[in-house]
């Protein structure tokens, strides 16, 4: 917030420090260059500046708008007011990372919620306070799983079915691994988890898969799992947290690492941002895992409290001996996680999933009624699904634009043998009358 000061106020801070006028604390900046002529248009009053704001605002589309069939990683889902209200309280809204954490105990309980949920809803032992995002996540998998092998194991095999951006995201961070060997991702998109075990040797550190994958299928890594295990590697597996409510956990098929995009929970679209980042492990990685993690214990009175616990000390003073430099999290993100689960609870996170399932499942049987469209669906699948268009997906979705739909996403972006596929996203958000409007929709752009 701006506070405005007074003449009589500014007088008296430049005397406590010495100087006669504003001025005069510029003398060291060069004269041409002080104070120079700003190309900016007429000052406005606050009321005409809103007015302004708000019509540039009103030139975006938005999934508040529009009709949204997008989804690819960020998903248009119901955000319980409640959640908005609790984290723009002020001790919530305004805090940042503190050099005294302990002071802090709300903000520590709050992650350590997070924390337990987390671990709740994946199957996992342990999991750290949240990563920026379900990218930056998946690379700090690889990076915890190359300094576990001591760099003894630098092969990495990823599923060409994760998300490209967890994709891209993790050969970045590795690319500054001279020795690291990145694989998988010439292989079938379509093809099953099985295409990749030949891959797997005993230089291989980690294998990545999605589940559900980018793709939307589901498939049970508990064999898989164990074929990776028995070459001595450990597996990454990339969630969506909303799926889990109906799936079997990551933690009951044997996975290692569990990490993921945060955003279904409770974080709106924004535009692509801020996002948070799921990472959680076995017990048996606990003091590799990067980034913060809080633990409960009790004071000298017997009370209990909160502390950042088993923190890598490199990661703060070493810095040239970190395996990551992370140590922060995204505390605010994580608050509105929090606040989501707790307010929908067990029961209320399945009723969210069965609705995508079962809204998912009646779209595609609509739009497998269509002329010219074919819905991909060898597998079972969740709340995406492909599919074949009968002319590029996007002269479609322009189309579905002027029905005020955004349409799904255009796999030949990323996957260049996927040319006319579009990855349809279905929600709780998305009525009965939106897919049969979507389709009406569909079928017209077909035709013309």
């Amino acid at each position: 917030m701006f506070i405005p000061h007074t003449e009589a106020e500014r007088d008296e801070m430049l005397r406590a420090i010495g100087v006669n006028k504003l001025e005069d604390l510029f003398c060291d900046v060069p004269e041409r260059f002080r104070f120079p002529d700003l190309d900016l248009p007429p000052a406005l009053s606050e009321m005409e500046a809103v007015a302004q704001l708000d019509e540039l605002a009103a030139t975006n589309d938005t999934a508040r708008s529009l009709i949204s069939f997008l989804g690819a990683g960020a998903y248009h889902h119901y955000i319980p007011s409640a959640v908005d209200s609790i984290i723009r309280r002020g001790e919530f809204f305004t805090a940042y990372t503190p050099y005294q954490p302990e002071v802090s105990q709300g903000t520590l309980q709050a992650i350590f919620e997070f924390q337990s949920l987390v671990t709740a809803l994946t199957g996992m032992d342990v999991s750290n306070a949240s990563h920026y995002d379900g990218a930056s996540a998946t690379a700090e998998a690889g990076i915890m799983a190359y300094h576990h092998f001591r760099g003894k194991r630098p092969r990495m095999v990823v599923s060409p079915s994760v998300h490209p951006h967890y994709r891209q995201t993790l050969q970045t961070y590795m690319s500054g691994y001279p020795d690291v060997e990145v694989l998988g991702y010439d292989q079938d998109p379509f093809g099953t988890p099985d295409q990749l075990i030949p891959l797997v040797d005993y230089k291989t550190s980690l294998v990545v898969v999605q589940y559900p994958d980018f793709f939307g299928r589901i498939f049970d890594y508990t064999n898989f799992a164990a074929k990776v295990h028995e070459m001595g590697a450990l597996l990454a597996v990339a969630i969506n947290p909303i799926a889990l409510a109906l799936l079997k956990t990551p933690g009951e098929f044997g996975a290692d690492i569990v990490v993921g995009e945060g955003q279904p929970l409770g974080i709106p679209l924004s535009f692509g941002g801020p996002y948070l980042g799921i990472f959680a492990v076995k017990n048996a990685f606990l003091r590799k895992i990067a980034g913060r993690l809080v633990g409960e214990t009790v004071d000298g009175q017997g009370r209990k409290g909160y502390v950042l616990t088993l923190t890598a000390r490199e990661q703060h003073i070493r810095r040239e001996k970190a395996t990551s430099n992370i140590c922060t999290n995204q505390g605010l993100m994580a608050l509105a996680a929090t606040v989501y689960m707790s307010l929908l609870g067990k029961s209320g996170l399945q009723k969210v999933a069965e609705l995508c399932y079962q809204k998912a499942h009646y779209a595609a049987s609509r739009i497998s009624e269509i002329e010219g469209y074919k819905v991909i669906a060898q597998h079972p699948f969740f709340h995406e699904f492909v599919v074949e268009c009968p002319r590029p997906v996007a002269e479609i979705n322009e189309i579905l634009l002027d029905y005020d739909i955004l349409g799904g996403y255009d796999l030949g972006k990323e996957y260049p043998s996927l040319n006319r596929h579009m990855l349809v996203a279905v929600t709780e958000m998305n009525a009965r009358e939106d897919i049969d409007e979507l389709c009406d929709a569909l079928q017209e752009a077909s035709h013309e």
